[in-house]
């Protein structure tokens, strides 16, 4: 078990017990792509693959921290924060500078973290670590925690100190998330309406093994084409134009954009049809709602690629599997699939070996249940 390890390991380090143990989940997102910076709706869940930080606060004003997973220990002064584009480090920098960008007084600490969401899987491994050290900090200065205003920072963090122009859903689903719900999140008012999963269904995460770097790749292009035709219409964000508004233009807007546009518009809508359908326990109206999802990913959106075609339908073929679609920003990563939970074994064996044999790649499946956001799991400053 995960906690059982860092705190093993922050021991073994440290020579002493850490103060507090903190985690933050991962997420999948059910459907809602591209749509979170487009001002739009968004339904992901957490998923119980977190990022763990066993830690302890020190004396003076450095921060001291070990991680499991890259077998390396990085120290900075809060005082002397700069950008080494030093990978899963800068995501810890970039937090803090966020943090105290926005007032808020911070105190060192030295600490070991370790996660399980896999690494550019599409899955938030970097907003579970920026809310996880979000809530190390929080815990820290014996703070409460709120959820909208740590989001807020972890996508102040991906913008500015990583150069990632994403949105908030990440980090919000992985600091608000709660246990065995779903959330439809209003990006814009950052309202949140919980849900349940439709009543014997569970989502599989199929991890394709391919890997995309979002920063290096065409996602921050795609957010400048949904601004371009934001821009046309005279509107802040796509979420403010309807279909029929688009289509009379059809003619008169570039067609890559035009097809950017009617993707996150069609996506929108289908994310307020699929919370409804969640609501009324209706597996099968989910299931063809995802489907569309990826058609609409894949070809107007492009952001699909071979293999997570491939894992889709075969998911697709399988019995019991009511939808699946690709998830994450695209270009490679995990697709999702909406299953009955009587066909877990059947479902994840079938996938596994076709994929493998259709692309020579070794895929992982996660069975996944929804676990509670960012919390803290250890205690011992009393």
């Amino acid at each position: 078990m995960l906690q059982d390890k860092v705190i093993q390991i922050f021991q073994g380090i440290f020579e002493t017990s850490p103060t507090f143990v903190v985690r933050a989940p991962g997420r999948a997102n059910i459907i809602g792509e591209h749509t979170d910076y487009n001002d739009g709706f968004v339904l992901p869940m957490t998923i119980d693959r977190a990022v763990w930080i066993a830690l302890k606060p020190r004396l003076d004003r450095n921060v001291m921290v070990h991680s499991i997973d890259f077998n390396q220990m990085i120290e900075f002064n809060l005082e002397e924060l700069r950008n080494t584009k030093s990978g899963w480090a800068e995501y810890i920098k970039g937090i803090t500078w966020a943090l105290q960008t926005e007032g808020h007084m911070l105190y060192g600490w030295e600490g070991v973290i370790g996660g399980d969401v896999p690494i550019g899987g599409g899955l938030s491994s970097s907003a579970a670590l920026e809310m996880a050290t979000c809530r190390a900090y929080k815990a820290l200065n014996n703070e409460e925690w709120n959820a909208a205003e740590m989001a807020k920072l972890g996508q102040l963090t991906e913008n500015q100190w990583i150069g990632q122009k994403t949105g908030i859903m990440d980090q919000m689903i992985s600091a608000a998330g709660k246990k065995d719900h779903a959330m439809l999140l209003d990006c814009r008012s950052l309202e949140i309406k919980m849900v349940s999963l439709p009543p014997g269904s569970i989502i599989v995460v199929m991890d394709s093994a391919t890997r995309r770097e979002l920063v290096d790749s065409a996602y921050n292009e795609r957010r400048s084409q949904c601004q371009s035709a934001a821009n046309y219409f005279g509107v802040k964000a796509l979420r403010d134009i309807n279909l029929t508004q688009l289509e009379q233009k059809e003619n008169q807007i570039n067609p890559i954009t035009y097809r950017r546009a009617r993707h996150v518009i069609t996506e929108n809508a289908r994310t307020l049809e699929a919370f409804e359908a969640m609501n009324s326990g209706n597996s099968a109206k989910m299931g063809e709602l995802m489907m569309e999802s990826h058609v609409s990913m894949r070809d107007d959106f492009e952001i699909s690629r071979r293999e997570l075609d491939i894992m889709v339908e075969i998911a697709l073929k399988q019995s019991g599997c009511f939808g699946a679609r690709m998830t994450g920003g695209g270009f490679g990563g995990c697709a999702i699939a909406l299953i009955r939970d009587d066909v877990i074994d059947s479902f994840t064996e079938n996938v596994f070996n076709s994929y493998r044999t259709k692309t020579g790649l070794t895929p992982a499946l996660y069975v996944c249940r929804a676990t509670n956001g960012a919390e803290i799991v250890v205690d011992n400053s009393a």
